[in-house]
């Protein structure tokens, strides 16, 4: 494409990917997409899927199969919470287990003027572990 006097020179013709469903999240990003490319006088073509929205049949068939990848997500993020939920009910811990710790040790040591970095080494907790246990400790249980 030659640029006319107010166009500024094209980079690329066309956008190239292998599968299209790792290209958006949703079909109307996709479409979105499709229609800033047109606006740019850019196509899209994906290699494994064989579409190219350079033609009508590309254009129709790039909205169907990303109507479908779009579903099976849904179906897959549905079965996800499905699943956890069946696991709540059934009882089972879901998540990363606690860590237990001496809230009143990171107190003594925190009393005692030591750093964050050295309570984390002495108790082998994360800082942020041993600062949210230490920050849980009520003011009573801080003055024992």
């Amino acid at each position: 494409m030659t640029p006319g006097p107010a166009q500024k020179p094209q980079r690329f013709a066309a956008v190239v990917v292998w599968k299209f469903d790792r290209f958006a999240r949703s079909v109307s990003h996709w479409l979105r997409a499709l229609e800033t490319f047109k606006a740019l006088g850019i196509d899209f073509v994906c290699l494994s899927e064989q579409v190219d929205t350079s033609t009508p049949t590309g254009k129709m068939v790039f909205t169907v199969l990303g109507a479908m990848a779009e579903l099976e997500r849904s179906l897959i993020a549905e079965r996800v919470r499905a699943g956890i939920r069946n696991a709540r009910a059934k009882g089972k811990a879901l998540g990363r287990p606690r860590v237990a710790l001496d809230s009143l040790e990171i107190a003594r040591l925190r009393a005692e003027g030591c750093s964050w970095s050295k309570i984390h080494r002495v108790t082998g907790t994360a800082k942020g572990t041993a600062q949210r246990a230490f920050y849980s400790l009520t003011g009573a249980a801080l003055a024992h």
